[in-house]
């Protein structure tokens, strides 16, 4: 299978070539879609060096609109057969691609999520974060009628054939809660393995905060009652 591996970036000018050498040192048949969500901080500058290699699409949004627009705007040019949602920032490792991998290939999932929480080696970080991600996944879980570990995780591999099932409308981090009502509406198969996680801090320019956190428990209320 033909995987298309989307990475949204937004001034990720530090980790952006550390995450492209390592997603292609992934072994298949790929496709790297890189879109700019309206860096600021050379990112952009740096990303021009890619646009003309073999393997690589490179979209430059005109500005910075939010990661679920970024994925929107990659999803409509992916031509692979699963899709891997990548983060630019080096919190995700690709070496966990053949775990997320696995219950596609042999036909036992539609749809995989990387779990933070289910024994993978992780940087010990922030409690309050912690606390919020099992609330937000709590609650997600009460509307889907799901038993997800970690709903807000930047690890969401699938079957392209999604894309054709579900409209996405969220342009920032409510993608998370909007996607995992979406497929569990749909009845879709999903699978989490552990995945390895190196969190950063905010001096390390980590962006999501607390008014995300506040966003997600509307679009959870959104996407499962009035959309």
């Amino acid at each position: 299978m033909k995987l298309s591996i989307v990475i949204p970036v937004y001034n990720e000018s530090e980790t952006i070539c550390e995450v492209i050498r390592r997603v292609e040192q992934v072994s298949g048949d790929k496709e790297i879609i890189i879109v700019d969500d309206g860096s600021t901080d050379g990112t952009r500058d740096l990303l021009e060096g890619y646009k003309k290699r073999e393997g690589f699409e490179v979209i430059f949004q005109p500005k910075n609109k939010g990661k679920g627009a970024a994925l929107r705007a990659g999803f409509e040019i992916a031509k692979g057969e699963v899709i891997i949602i990548q983060d630019a920032d080096l919190e995700y490792n690709p070496e966990d691609y053949p775990a997320l991998l696995g219950p596609i290939f042999d036909k036992r999932a539609d749809v995989v999520y990387g779990s933070r929480f289910l024994g993978g080696p992780h940087r010990v970080l922030f409690f309050w974060h912690y606390l919020g991600n099992v609330f937000l996944t709590t609650l997600s879980n009460m509307f889907t009628n799901v038993n997800l570990s970690d709903m807000e995780t930047g690890y969401k591999v699938f079957r392209r054939k999604i894309l054709e099932s579900i409209t996405l409308k969220s342009n920032r981090f409510g993608f998370e809660p909007e996607f995992t009502c979406k497929v569990a509406r749909k009845n879709f198969v999903i699978y989490e393995v552990p995945i390895s996680y190196s969190g950063r801090d905010y001096s390390a320019g980590k962006k999501i905060n607390w008014k995300d956190g506040v966003a997600a428990l509307w679009f959870i209320f959104r996407f499962r009652f009035f959309d």
